[in-house]
């Protein structure tokens, strides 16, 4: 396969529903964040939660093994489920940053946001030739920048496997946005 070509679709296997119950048990919800009007979910408590945050980690690790070669985490809340869900597997952590963030040579991607555009890039190197890759993130919300890791994946000569998120923000349609040959699941929806 080369990066021009699109990755095949994959059988989703669903995850288990403990993990949604971890996430949901260690959420806080901040009223009028960032912005009046706006319900923050925060998922700052997982990670900070030790033994259930390993707990959490160990059951993606036992969900995915043997179907991913890599795993990509985009910033920045994407990075700390993916760095120690790569260590788990043995598997290559690829970061996947806002622009400027990254030593060249970099693949740039843009995006659309709601007023204005913005770029995330990869270090293509860090990317094997039809490496299946899990794309990790914490929200789904309008689907940029899940949209633009996937083409940065691909265009780096890897496979976009699937797209993970603890949670998605189903009003705002993020998923259908999304190339169905991606797989995505969500550990919640909102």
């Amino acid at each position: 396969m080369t990066a021009s070509t699109p990755a095949p679709v994959t059988e989703l296997v669903a995850l288990p529903s403990e993990l949604g119950e971890l996430v949901t048990s260690h959420m806080r919800e901040i009223p009028d964040f960032p912005t009046l009007g706006v319900l923050f979910r925060d998922i700052s408590p997982l990670f900070a939660a030790g033994e259930d945050f390993a707990r959490f980690i160990r059951m993606l690790a036992a969900h995915y093994r043997g179907r991913i070669d890599a795993i990509a985490g985009l910033e920045s809340r994407g990075f700390p489920l993916a760095a120690p869900l790569a260590v788990e597997l043995g598997l290559p952590m690829i970061m996947i940053r806002k622009a400027g963030k990254l030593p060249g040579p970099v693949l740039r991607e843009d995006y659309e946001l709601e007023y204005a555009t913005a770029s995330m890039e990869i270090q293509p190197f860090t990317v094997a030739e039809d490496q299946r890759v899990l794309i990790v993130d914490d929200v789904l919300a309008t689907g940029g920048t899940a949209n633009a890791s996937i083409n940065l994946i691909e265009r780096s000569g890897g496979i976009a496997q699937e797209f993970l998120v603890l949670m998605e923000l189903t009003d705002l349609g993020g998923r259908a946005r999304l190339p169905e040959r991606v797989a995505c699941q969500a550990l919640l929806t909102l």
